[in-house]
Formats: structure tokens, C-alpha cells, sequence
């Protein structure tokens, strides 16, 4: 056996004290330094304001943003507006299920349509997409409508198309 491999045996192991010491500090240093304040008196202030509010503005204790208020929008730049937030979404299902509803009616779409496309859109992504594929009620105010009846039929794909992300200029030809 060579000396090297002798001491590479032989070596004595760390003390333990001090590995669980650096453990330790590792664990302080990746501690969350913004812990949430978990006092029961802000949860019931919160839970207080939230009882106080429309409950279809809640969703899952959130608070949802008001829409922007775009009266007066023209049905060109109405048009380009959904074009780009049936695109850009945050959500890959959601952003390919919708983008390619829209390069299939939204150039047919009345001003009108438009408009309650774009309420539509002002619904939390995962909603949409329940809805769309139909593992999830819808709620009242859109259960039966006609956008939404257009979208599930969309979905369901019946002619099993493979559908990828389309083009700007195919969404404007149409």
C-alpha cells in the first residue's frame, strides 16, 4: 500500500460539532429575511376587508386589480390590444389556446364582441383555462354567453389540428 493511500484512509473524520455548527449558519444565511407577520389581529383586518368587497373580485384571498378604464378606443387599436394579450398571457396553455381562438374569430368580431373578449381577458389566467376545457364551472356572468360556447368548441379541437403559436401577419391577413 503507497503512503498516499495510507493517509487518505487514516485520515481522521471532521468533528461533528463543527460541520453542525457551518450547517447552521448555511441555514441562517438562507433564511427568508422578509418573513410574513403571522399576527392573528392583521389576518382577521384582512379577512375583515376581504368580507366587505364584491366576492368575484377575490379570488383565492387576491385581491384583483380593477380593469383599466379604455372608453372611447378605437376597434383598430381595440383589435391589436387583444391580438397582443391573447399572446402574451404568462401562461403557455393559456397563450396558445387563446391566441389561436383569436386568429380564428377575432377578425369577424363586432366592437361589441370585442368588448366582452376583453373582459374576458381580464380574468386570472387559470380560470380562463379551466373554463375554456370545461374541468371547471363557470361562473354566472359568463356561463352562457356565447364567447365562452365559441371558446369551448375551440378547445375541444375537434378536428385535432396541431396548433402552435401563430404568426402576426396571419392574425392581420385574416
Amino acid at each position: 500500500m503507497s503512503l498516499r493511500l495510507a493517509t487518505r484512509i487514516a485520515r481522521p473524520a471532521r468533528p461533528l460539532t463543527r460541520s453542525l455548527a457551518s450547517s447552521c449558519v448555511r441555514a441562517e444565511r438562507l433564511r427568508d429575511p422578509f418573513p410574513l407577520p403571522f399576527d392573528p389581529a392583521l389576518a382577521e383586518a384582512a379577512a375583515a376587508r376581504n368580507a366587505l368587497r364584491d366576492p368575484t373580485e377575490v379570488v383565492d384571498g387576491w385581491e384583483l386589480p380593477p380593469p383599466l378604464d379604455r372608453t372611447g378606443e378605437q376597434p383598430a387599436a381595440l383589435r391589436a390590444r387583444l391580438i397582443y394579450q391573447t399572446r402574451k398571457r404568462g401562461i403557455l396553455e393559456t397563450d396558445l389556446l387563446l391566441s389561436t381562438f383569436a386568429r380564428d374569430f377575432l377578425p369577424a368580431m363586432s366592437v361589441d364582441e370585442m368588448q366582452q373578449f376583453d373582459k374576458l381577458l381580464d380574468e386570472p389566467d387559470w380560470d380562463i383555462y379551466y373554463w375554456a376545457i370545461e374541468k371547471r364551472p363557470a361562473p354566472e356572468r359568463w356561463a352562457e354567453t356565447a364567447l365562452l360556447a365559441k371558446l369551448r368548441k375551440h378547445a375541444r379541437n375537434e378536428g385535432r389540428v396541431v396548433r402552435l403559436m401563430p404568426n402576426l401577419e396571419d392574425i392581420d391577413r385574416k
